[in-house]
């Protein structure tokens, strides 16, 4: 008889499982909405801006534009095709790439 009393001790109750009903499961799902906000807010939608403003700028190329491409190379546009860049590099030196691999127009104040 002991053991009796304490196993229905241990039972979940009747009330509990029926209380809330679809405010309960809004609820449960509330932390993985608040989830997927902060992620969009502090990783989604900067980074759709600054590609946003990266197609931009490569749009924008013209002759005479000082770039940094993506490996590193610092270089003055030569000419801008559709979908190629050529850079002078250095005096008679030219490199041919792909638009999406220039990282960035460069100031004068990047200027060593």
């Amino acid at each position: 008889m002991l053991f009796d009393s304490v196993a229905w001790a241990m039972a979940p109750s009747q009330q509990a499982g029926q209380a809330g009903g679809p405010q309960s499961v809004f609820m449960s799902f509330l932390p993985l909405i608040i989830i997927f906000a902060i992620f969009y807010f502090l990783l989604i939608r900067p980074q759709q801006k600054r590609a946003k403003e990266h197609r931009e700028m490569l749009a924008s190329l013209k002759k005479g534009d000082k770039v940094i491409t993506s490996g590193g190379i610092y270089g003055v546009v030569d000419s801008v095709g559709e979908k190629t860049v050529t850079i002078k590099i250095a005096e008679n030196t030219k490199i041919k790439l792909g638009k999406a691999y220039i990282a960035t127009l460069r100031s004068t104040a990047d200027e060593d």
